[in-house]
């Protein structure tokens, strides 16, 4: 059987899907497996061994369905749903499976806070669109494989982090998902031990800002490396802090405790952090905390984000509670440290 699994955009939500790769190579032995997405996240994918072959889309979306046509696949799996997976699935006119995406709840939650949205991950969501091929979920969580080419090493970042290190992750999509600088600050003053600053170029004057309360305590990484090598330094850190961006779900992807800051979104969309079992109320991962405000009545604003506050407060972010962060260092960081000498 030749099957074709379609997530076109983004980090988190490609590496979302990947619990769905895994269990189809390992639950149908002798599947061969496709998968298409937009060229410029093919690095997340490169070094999946459930892959088979990675097609890519560029701008051409009739050029890459013509591609696929050649392919003669079995079934689609369609992990996007929107009109240009549409266009490809009628283009291909096998079977095909879809999950449920939920726009009706989401619509009541953001524009009149009606809360029916399922407590589960969006990765439990994802399995439904592959049931007909009898393909359940193993309960292992999600994969993210490094290229050789691509892993860190001390090196790379400043000795005063060799001995260990948090990563905060101070980009996003969209800037009503991004902590302040100030908030990230003040967290900078509560961590024990040395932080990297983890984003994008776009993020580099923030987290030059960010850095300048402590140079040599905070390392700015953000532009300096690539996806994978920030992937990586995810990897080696004892903690990762992070808005709601796809290296939060790295992060879980190597079982890292993670702190979630969530602003003007919320997890309850079904975007938090995964491990396989975990979700927000009956399995509470114990190595996942999320902080948000829930004192206002604003949010979810939106189910992704927005340039501005729309309500020009911003106290979804402003006024985050860091209290449980401090106890969470403890649990996660403190007590891996030496007792100071007094």
């Amino acid at each position: 059987m030749k099957v074709l699994i379609i997530r076109f955009s983004s980090i988190g939500d490609i590496v979302l899907t990947t619990p769905v790769v895994r269990c189809l190579k390992q639950q149908q032995p002798g599947l061969e497996l496709h998968y298409l997405t937009k060229k410029s996240f093919a690095p997340v994918l490169e070094a999946n061994p459930y892959i088979d072959k990675l097609h890519l889309l560029e701008d051409n979306l009739q050029a890459v369905t013509d591609t696929l046509k050649a392919e003669s696949f079995d079934y689609v799996i369609d992990l996007h749903k929107n009109l240009r997976t549409a266009r490809v699935k009628q283009a291909l006119a096998v079977k095909n499976g879809t999950f449920p995406k939920l726009n009706v709840q989401k619509w009541l939650y953001v524009n009149l806070k009606i809360n029916i949205m399922p407590d589960k991950s969006i990765v439990e969501r994802y399995f439904e669109a592959v049931k007909p091929l009898g393909i359940h979920n193993d309960g292992q969580g999600l994969d993210y494989f490094i290229p050789e080419k691509d892993k860190t090493d001390h090196k790379d970042i400043p000795m005063s982090h060799w001995a260990g290190y948090v990563g905060y992750v101070i980009g996003g999509s969209f800037n009503t998902k991004k902590l302040p600088v100030a908030q990230w600050q003040e967290l900078c003053r509560l961590s024990p031990v040395p932080v990297i600053l983890m984003g994008g170029p776009e993020d580099r004057e923030e987290a030059a800002e960010i850095a300048a309360l402590d140079p040599v305590k905070i390392y700015n990484s953000c532009g300096k490396f690539n996806i994978n090598e920030s992937a990586d330094l995810v990897q080696h850190a004892k903690l990762i802090v992070s808005n709601d961006t796809g290296l939060m779900h790295v992060a879980a992807a190597f079982k890292k405790p993670v702190v979630s800051l969530w602003g003007n979104t919320t997890p309850q969309m079904g975007m938090f952090p995964y491990y396989g079992y975990n979700n927000l109320k009956q399995n509470v991962a114990p190595n996942s905390l999320i902080v948000e405000n829930n004192n206002i009545s604003c949010r979810p604003c939106s189910k992704i984000g927005f340039d501005k506050c729309p309500k020009k407060h911003f106290k979804c972010m402003k006024e985050l509670d860091f209290s449980a962060i401090d106890i969470f260092f403890r649990n996660f960081i403190y007590k891996t440290q030496p007792s100071p000498v007094k």
